[in-house]
């Protein structure tokens, strides 16, 4: 007998994973109903009966069940399901593309960057991004001067100061002032004039003084394409804004990715790298082992800055057993001067990522982490200090005596404490370039992380380096003389203004003793010669 009158088809809707269905067929009409008890959903369709089964109307018995996919109720349901299934295709094939992607990123970051900077040389990249991107800003200089009028051009300060002061002290301006006028009938040097020269450098430090403008940005005379150092910026040319906008797609969409990935290299790698060499005994192989993590993960770090730097009269670097010390800018310096060698660190113990970066360091180096308002702790320091120094086996010390970042402007007041134990100081000046990117970490305004993210958005961080001939404590020279001996010879090779003033006032209010001293030093400029006469008669 023939089954060809009863051939149908059955069409089942995609299932979903779950479900315990009852398969049954009633006079043409499969019945699905849920085991968990849901509603039963009715869909028309034909039965093709299976070899072994009669031909003919079908009892309404279950022919089957099992454990499927949930059945949809609709068709409206199931055509959803299979649209369903089209995306989950397109999200894999779009995640498998992705990671293909990010493998070929990692793969050309491993081998054009990485590895050149792990042993110090490079392929050449840089340099032309250097060339191109240095043309550039001399092409936006040369329209931004064309655009400005011949009067603002002629009065253009290389400085952000509102007051144009002359570049000697107040000793020998009030001495010149003295020179221009005669001098009193009755003996002495002190006029009432001079109350005026007094009462207007007392205006001047109100509108601006020393002090305050060391903690803010440079301003730059010409601008670099980077919104955030020029805050007069007006629209000058269609050509500059379109190549503006065109520098911040290679700032943020290029350059921004890039730098990010080899941040977060270096810094894991050094994390990871003296967490593991801090597991080990104290051997030559685990100062070694430490010394070469360091300096890696460092080059690693500069190359994620786009970092040029140019080191000068290398024959001056720190030896072992000495103490470097710098001016000091940003965190950012330490990297700059491990590019170059390996050194053991002082400095003052930070939160959030730089406090997790301290800690894994100073397991496989000796260095030295302090909490600025114990006063126990610099005695702890300066004694390990001592004992570090006279280990000539030690690496050379790095410290930055003024004790605050400061906008690379000036170097101001040098502690006296690393100046007092008598070892070999080796002066170091560190020059950035402000035209590439503003290096200054203002910490009062930015975490850690805002200030590397603002940096690896700008074109570059170009810097000089320039190592002075060891310096050591003359006879009769307190830590204080030496201290500012060094500080000016660091301000002279740098081009940096030379000042007295403690960085710390960005901190605290000035002490009592400094007053008493600026008072005295005024006296004896308002008096001049009277005690000196006075005594001849």
């Amino acid at each position: 007998m023939s089954c060809e009158k009863n051939r149908t088809s059955i069409s089942l809707p995609e299932p979903r994973q779950g479900d315990a269905v009852d398969l049954s067929v009633h006079r043409g009409t499969l019945l699905t109903s849920r085991s968990t008890g849901g509603a039963v959903g009715r869909t028309s369709v034909n039965f093709v009966p299976q070899v072994g089964l009669p031909c003919g109307p079908l009892p309404p018995f279950p022919l089957l069940r099992v454990v499927l996919q949930e059945v949809p109720r609709t068709w409206t349901e199931v055509s959803q399901g299979s649209k369903g299934v089209e995306r989950e295709r397109e999200m894999e094939d779009f995640w498998t593309g992705a990671l293909w992607a990010l493998k070929i990123w990692l793969y050309l970051i491993v081998c054009l960057i990485m590895f050149p900077a792990m042993f110090g040389f490079s392929l050449g990249i840089s340099e032309t991004y250097m060339t191109i991107l240095f043309k550039t800003l001399e092409w936006a200089t040369v329209k931004i001067q064309k655009a400005n009028t011949e009067e603002r051009t002629l009065n253009a300060s290389t400085s952000n100061s509102l007051i144009q002061r002359g570049g000697g002290s107040m000793e020998k301006e009030f001495e010149e002032l003295r020179l221009t006028r005669p001098k009193p009938p009755v003996g002495g040097d002190f006029t009432l004039s001079d109350s005026f020269y007094f009462t207007r450098r007392g205006i001047e430090s109100i509108i601006e003084d020393e002090v305050t403008q060391r903690f803010t940005s440079e301003e730059l005379v010409s601008w670099n394409l980077l919104t955030r150092t020029n805050n007069d910026f007006q629209y000058i040319s269609l050509r500059l804004t379109l190549v503006y906008g065109l520098g911040i797609f290679v700032r943020y969409c290029i350059l921004a990715p890039l730098r990010i990935t080899l941040a977060c290299i270096g810094l894991s790698w050094l994390v990871i790298g003296t967490s593991t060499v801090g597991l080990l005994p104290n051997s030559r192989i685990k100062s070694w082992l430490s010394e070469w993590v360091h300096v890696m993960c460092y080059r690693i770090c500069a190359r994620g800055l786009s970092a040029t730097i140019h080191y000068h009269n290398r024959e001056n670097k720190p030896q072992k057993g000495g103490i470097c010390v710098a001016n000091h800018t940003s965190p950012i310096d330490i990297v700059i001067l491990c590019n170059d060698g390996c050194y053991a660190m002082v400095g003052q113990i930070h939160g959030g990522l730089m406090g997790v970066i301290q800690r894994a360091m100073v397991r496989s180096c000796p260095h030295v982490w302090f909490e600025r308002a114990e006063m126990k702790d610099r005695h702890l320091v300066t004694n390990r200090l001592k004992d570090h120094v006279n280990d000539k086996r030690k690496l050379p010390i790095l410290i930055f005596p003024e004790g605050t970042c400061v906008n690379n402007t000036s170097v101001m007041m040098f502690k006296k404490g690393s100046f007092e134990i008598g070892a070999t100081i080796y002066p170091v000046a560190i020059k950035y370039d402000p035209k590439f990117g503003d290096a200054f970490w203002n910490s009062s305004k930015y975490s850690m992380v805002s200030y590397l993210l603002r940096m690896m958005t700008s074109w570059a961080l170009v810097c000089n380096v320039w190592y002075l001939p060891a310096m050591y404590q003359q006879a009769g020279e307190d830590a204080v003389q030496f201290a500012n001996r060094v500080k000016s010879a660091i301000a002279h090779q740098g081009g940096l203004v030379d000042l007295q003033w403690d960085g710390g006032l960005k901190r605290a209010k000035v002490k009592e003793a400094f007053k008493e001293q600026q008072q005295k030093k005024y006296s004896s400029m308002v008096v001049g010669d009277d005690s000196s006469s006075s005594n001849s008669d």
